[in-house]
């Protein structure tokens, strides 16, 4: 098993994990990879080293050590990200492209207060807003819409 890290054209680093290099390139071929945070399927293999343990006491530390803890900072961005998408989710029921129809519908009490998601056009988004109703895009991953694996 070959565990690869990844970026998409977004720049948000995530892990694959493939059965050989072959693998991840006929996937990403194929459009098979995508980026669990933005959907992109414009994926590149970062470089990385193996890590060998050879019982070495680890050096002191070193300007790279920086570099990966700006890299921790921006995966524990992503990690809440996904965290809150997946709460979206859960607490939510997804109305589809009848958003504004239900949204409209909630706010004047003609059906029962609760958490929606859905599709809006830009149009509907503007209107629901002059009517005071509060709406707020959040693109969420495709990658979420499934099981994850």
């Amino acid at each position: 098993m070959k565990v690869f890290d990844l970026e998409c054209s977004q720049h948000h680093v995530f892990e694959g994990w493939f059965g050989s290099e072959e693998d991840f390139l006929s996937q990403r071929e194929r459009a098979q990879i995508e980026c669990p945070v933005c959907g992109s399927a414009s994926i590149s293999r970062k470089l990385s080293a193996p890590r060998l343990n050879l019982g070495a006491i680890p050096p002191a530390v070193s300007p790279a050590a920086e570099v990966v803890s700006v890299t921790g900072a921006e995966q524990a961005l992503q990690s809440a990200w996904m965290n809150l998408a997946r709460r979206v989710l859960a607490n939510t029921d997804d109305v589809g492209e009848r958003f504004a129809e239900e949204a409209r519908r909630i706010h004047y009490g003609e059906a029962k207060e609760r958490g929606i998601r859905g599709k809006a056009s830009h149009a509907e988004t503007e209107a629901l807003l002059d009517e005071g109703i509060a709406v707020m895009q959040l693109p969420l991953p495709e990658a979420l819409k499934g099981p994850l694996q």
